[in-house]
């Protein structure tokens, strides 16, 4: 059978849109002579609608959209994604469903059994677990339609307090009973550097064990925090990649799986490279989706900055990026002097606005109330508040949405000022720890210096008081990086990580700081999700506990 893969990219909610895309595919794969052509999970709807699935409204919406897209599905079949409402009288509203569309209308529909509750995954809380299982008999084949988490019922896990086998049935299991010719997996899977390859593992496990083609069409694009790469492939019974669709950007394959034809799959690329990919999505389709248009920072000389400006350029142009440069009588002559080089460099607008004299008048109010204390992090804080009003100044006047520049690292342990540095409508590198900003910041420059040398090689600093060195107050980041990434994204215990060669001391200072500080994370921007277990709705933590 000649069957379609199209990987698209949707936006929530908005179903004309999402309609007018499937159904440009649908009409592209019959004139490429697919007899199927297979869509993402909730692919009407867009992937994750969250509680917009409560409004009777929206469901309402998307019925409507899934009955006019099947008009179009004669002289070939579909497959898209869409919730559908549960009629019995128990359990929850909805499903998560599959509908195979032929012949102008409804066929059959297929609902998703296995629900992901952890993570950024909360699908339980809106739908109802299938319970029954059936193939669908279409041109002479026979062909089960899963859904994402279905083919995951076993998965690797990332640190041993954990199962690799979530879920007390297995979909794969159940359909293989009636002896399918092949596998269809309509996905909404984000990514994440540090697990993309055990996706393909799965799925390469799956067509194994059962001998059986997998169709696999992912997602792409971005939903606010929310980053998925596409990257849908065609697996064969042996386990074999035979066609992988391109990562980070929308792509249409047509497949026959009766004639594998020759291999056709992406090149391999290194993590820093797609991090650098997907960062750029995450800001193109947050303005893109919001129809916000410019974008604003705080150009510091630092690498944080340097970096989140390299990666909104790419993703709006230099027309759309504005900055400002905001020295103190504590910032170098250095880090003013790669700033302006840079911004030249990227061919942006940019203005230098000084804030030492608002800085010495908040001071000068705050003199009769600080009499008899020494200066300290307060004083500190007020110029980051300062540069927090001028930049969200130019925000408001001119509608140019400020980008948060605060890497994991600085987020994690608490190292950056509410209200000031870390004001912003969406963090950029906020899942991206300070060494990979570096490593960042080298691929940008491989071609050419855009970044100044200087920003990269120079110990980073806060500058807000003589001689301030990062290192003043936190580990080295070779040490702090590695630390954290144990206790956030492995959740290993203090004892576990001092077992790595750490100073205990150190590690439950850190780990301290980590948990002291969820309260600042809880009123950030929104963060690119880039990791398996970002800072956001992904990792719930009270903000008031004591561990």
């Amino acid at each position: 059978m000649k069957v379609a893969l199209a990987q698209l990219n949707y936006t929530i909610g908005d179903f004309e849109g999402n309609s007018q895309k499937i159904v440009e595919a649908i009409n592209k794969a019959k004139t490429s002579g697919a007899d199927l052509v297979v869509f993402s999970e909730l692919s009407v709807t867009g992937y994750y609608p969250h509680d917009l699935l409560e409004k009777k409204e929206f469901i309402h919406k998307a019925e409507l959209a899934v009955n006019e897209i099947a008009r179009y599905c004669t002289d070939i079949a579909a497959v898209v994604g869409a919730p559908r409402i549960n009629i019995h009288d128990r359990g929850k509203n909805l499903y998560n469903s599959a509908f195979f569309l032929a012949e102008g209308k409804i066929q059959s529909v297929h609902n998703k059994t296995l629900l992901p509750t952890y993570d950024i995954f909360d699908e339980y809380r809106h739908f109802e677990p299938n319970s029954t299982f059936d193939v669908v008999h279409y041109k002479g084949e026979k062909i089960a339609i899963t859904i994402c988490e279905d083919l995951w019922d076993e998965q690797p896990t990332a640190n041993e307090f954990g199962k690799d086998k979530l879920y007390n049935v297995s979909p794969m299991h159940e359909l293989s009973r009636f002896n399918p010719d092949f596998v269809v997996n309509l996905s909404a899977s984000p990514f994440s550097y540090n697990q993309e390859g055990w996706r393909k593992n799965v799925l390469i496990s799956k067509a194994r064990d059962y001998k059986m083609p997998i169709l696999y069409c992912n997602q792409v694009g971005a939903q606010t925090e929310l980053i998925f790469d596409g990257g849908s492939v065609f697996i064969d019974e042996a386990g074999e990649i035979v066609k992988e669709l391109k990562y980070f950007e929308e792509d249409f394959m047509l497949i026959d799986t009766g004639n594998r034809g020759e291999k056709n799959v992406q090149g391999e690329t290194g993590y820093i490279e797609k991090i650098h990919d997907a960062l750029v999505l995450g800001i193109r389709d947050y303005f893109r989706k919001m129809e916000f248009k410019q974008a604003t920072l705080g150009l510091s000389g630092g690498i944080d900055s340097a970096v989140t400006l390299v990666l909104a350029v790419r993703a709006l142009g230099a027309e759309n990026v504005r900055v400002l440069l905001l020295p103190s009588k504590y910032s170098s002559d250095h880090s003013v002097e790669d700033a302006r080089i840079l911004a030249e460099n990227l061919g942006i607008r940019y203005d230098i606005v000084n804030i030492q004299t608002a800085v010495d008048a908040f001071e000068k109010e705050l003199t009769p109330l600080f009499e008899g204390r020494s200066p300290d992090v307060t004083e500190e804080n007020i110029q980051a508040r300062a540069r927090g009003v001028y930049m969200m100044a130019i925000s408001n006047k001119f509608g140019n949405i400020l980008l948060n520049t605060t890497n994991k690292s600085e987020c994690a342990v608490g190292y950056g000022t509410l209200y000031g540095d870390m004001n912003g409508g969406l963090a950029v590198l906020g899942d991206v720890y300070k060494l990979d900003v570096y490593k960042l910041s080298r691929f940008m420059n491989k071609d050419r210096e855009i970044i100044p040398e200087n920003t990269i090689v120079k110990p980073p600093s806060a500058e807000l008081r003589p001689d301030q060195k990062d290192s003043d107050s936190l580990p080295d980041y070779e040490d702090l990086d590695r630390m954290l990434f144990n206790y956030i994204e492995l959740n290993k215990s203090p004892l576990e990580i001092t077992a790595l060669g750490f100073d205990e001391a150190v590690v439950r200072r850190v780990i301290r700081m980590v948990n002291m500080n969820e309260y600042k994370r809880f009123q950030a921007a929104p963060i690119l999700r880039i990791s398996s277990k970002a800072f956001g709705f992904g990792r719930k933590m009270p903000l008031v506990a004591r561990y």
